[in-house]
């Protein structure tokens, strides 16, 4: 055999016992060792944390220090907090990149559960000068399954309107932000669009309706027969049910298609999509621990360049100014969060439970205080 030969082979099986290592190293799942007590020092508060990556068995209901404020941040006591998928994929470590990116090799580095939140200012740092004690607020922070939570002035924080309660504004940062996004940013949402939201009843989906037509669309939901009027009531202007009708097999053309389900192919929504159209891909990806959540992604990608619509993917960001607009919407009528269930702080890992199966209309709420 040449030299070169060679040298391409040991590349090779270098390469190849890289990959099967690394895949190793993203896979390994440790042992969830029996809690050890550890002594408070100072005030404590119940808190909802994760050691181990599995399934709902791995959620505990525990006492931690209660935490103190920073010069540049807010103390939370949180009234409600919200569930979201996010919860469930970081509990069981999975897809398996969020661990190389940061959630934690064999077990989660971070114990806290939880981001969409709503209550009270308590205290606030010596250089805090956005908000102030007895503020109600809302928006979004790891570690909101928590009775306390502290919160940089400048990150996903804003006011509460009047008109909404903590529990209504504990669904919002992520789902509303992300429709937000979705509609604004990726589908550019203009009045008189034709917008067709794909999983109108879910947790993003009932925002992106309301939102959708705030920005003056026409809209369209597609869900199942029980969530029709529902849908319909929050403010869509027809409702397809997916169990007697296919949205792809219809004549009519959108502008925009924002999609969070994925049951149908890339290139049947761009038969429905006018020339100019846009198809937003949110949330949804392929099942899979490993390369699932690049599929839809990747695909977009080589499909982009074949296409006159544009197909892209969402990953949405908070920031204070988008909690800002949502809080407009919401104290203006036009936006208004859809809530499921309510479950208490020590119930969390039955909430997200209920989550991960994906029957919840709208939002999952966790009461606290």
């Amino acid at each position: 055999m040449k030299l070169r030969y060679k040298i391409l082979n040991s590349i090779f099986c270098l390469l190849a016992i890289f990959i099967v290592s690394i895949a190793i190293l993203m896979s390994y799942t440790k042992d969830c060792e029996p809690r050890v007590a550890t002594e408070i020092s100072g005030e404590s508060m119940k808190a909802i944390n994760y050691r181990c990556y599995g399934g709902p068995e791995v959620v505990e209901y525990v006492d931690i220090a209660k935490p103190t404020p920073a010069d540049n941040e807010v103390l939370v006591k949180v009234h409600a907090a919200g569930v979201n998928p996010l919860d469930y994929h970081y509990m069981r470590g999975t897809p398996y990149l969020l661990r190389l990116m940061g959630a934690g090799i064999g077990a989660p580095e971070r114990h806290s559960m939880g981001v969409d939140f709503s209550g009270v200012v308590e205290s606030v740092g010596a250089g805090v000068t956005k908000f102030k004690v007895g503020d109600e607020v809302f928006g979004g922070r790891n570690g909101a399954y928590a009775e306390y939570l502290v919160v940089p002035e400048d990150k996903a924080i804003a006011l509460k309107p009047d008109n909404i309660t903590h529990e209504q504004a504990a669904g919002v940062a992520i789902a509303g932000v992300t429709a937000l996004q979705a509609l604004r940013d990726l589908g550019e949402v203009k009045a008189g669009d034709k917008v067709l939201i794909n999983g109108a009843s879910g947790g993003v989906g009932t925002f992106a309706v309301q939102i959708a037509k705030y920005f003056g669309a026409d809209v369209t939901g597609v869900n199942s027969t029980r969530n029709i009027q529902m849908v319909l009531g929050i403010g869509a202007d027809r409702v397809i049910d997916y169990k007697r009708a296919d949205y792809t097999t219809q004549d009519t053309k959108y502008d925009v298609i924002i999609d969070m389900v994925a049951n149908h192919s890339l290139s049947k929504n761009i038969d429905v999509l006018n020339l100019d159209g846009r198809l937003v891909n949110v949330g949804a990806v392929e099942k899979g621990n490993w390369i699932g959540p690049l599929i839809k992604p990747i695909k977009s990608g080589l499909m982009n360049p074949m296409v006159d619509q544009e197909i892209k993917t969402l990953f949405a960001v908070m920031t204070q100014a988008d909690m800002n607009l949502l809080a407009q919407m919401m104290a203006e009528g036009k936006l208004r969060p859809v809530l499921d269930t309510k479950y208490p702080l020590s119930q969390t890992a039955d909430a997200i439970a209920y989550s991960e199966s994906s029957r919840a209309r709208g939002k999952i709420i966790i009461k606290i205080n």
